[in-house]
């Protein structure tokens, strides 16, 4: 099985205090549950794709995260993971490390990037049942008013935006998709699993 989650920011207080506002008692008891949360549902031999900002923390206390939770980690470069630079840190525990990927969900295409791309390669393929066949998976943005404006941009782009086709029009997609950690409750998620809840989260604004 292969999961993703974005911006979980172990180690970062302000996030937990001002930004995000998460509501935990202490920093601490923010990355006990995260990794609780995490561990609930990956197991050893699951594939876990992190899209950025995993840790704040430094080379030994986020070493210290990576001995606890589950999984097959790849992790997509965040412009918070300082502790990559760190020389003493064991990078070992992740399989890959890059700043931009595309993989194979299931038949269908992601593109991985920390950093959400409007105009994302594979956009214009749909399925023979006119389904997306690329999805873009990001973070960075949290539940900010970037995403608000990400989701106006995704309701413009397609409702009143075409493309020609066979026998006439359709509407481009635009399946940009924020695995923000709070939106899933600190669960990494399946690529169908993002799918509905950001399609509810978007019915529901």
């Amino acid at each position: 099985m292969r999961y993703y989650i974005a911006d979980c920011h172990f180690f970062h207080s302000a996030l937990n205090e001002k930004m995000d506002c998460r509501g935990f008692g202490s920093t601490e008891e923010m990355n006990d549950f995260m990794i609780r949360q995490w561990n609930s549902r990956v197991r050893k031999n699951d594939e876990v794709v992190i899209i950025g900002d995993f840790s704040w923390g430094n080379a030994q206390q986020t070493q210290s995260v990576l001995d606890q939770i589950k999984g097959q980690l790849i992790l997509i470069r965040g412009n918070h993971d300082r502790f990559l630079e760190d020389k003493k840190f064991d990078a070992s525990r992740f399989k890959v490390i890059a700043d931009y990927k595309e993989m194979h969900d299931n038949k269908r295409k992601v593109v991985l990037c920390h950093y959400p791309i409007a105009c994302y390669n594979g956009q214009y393929r749909r399925d023979d049942q006119g389904n997306p066949k690329t999805y873009m998976l990001h973070g960075h943005i949290h539940n900010t008013y970037d995403q608000v404006l990400l989701d106006q941009y995704q309701q413009y782009v397609s409702s009143q935006t075409h493309q020609r086709i066979q026998g006439g029009t359709e509407h481009i997609p635009c399946e940009l998709i924020n695995c923000f950690c709070m939106f899933s409750h600190y669960l990494p998620l399946t690529l169908d699993e993002w799918i509905k809840i950001t399609q509810k989260r978007r019915i529901e604004k």
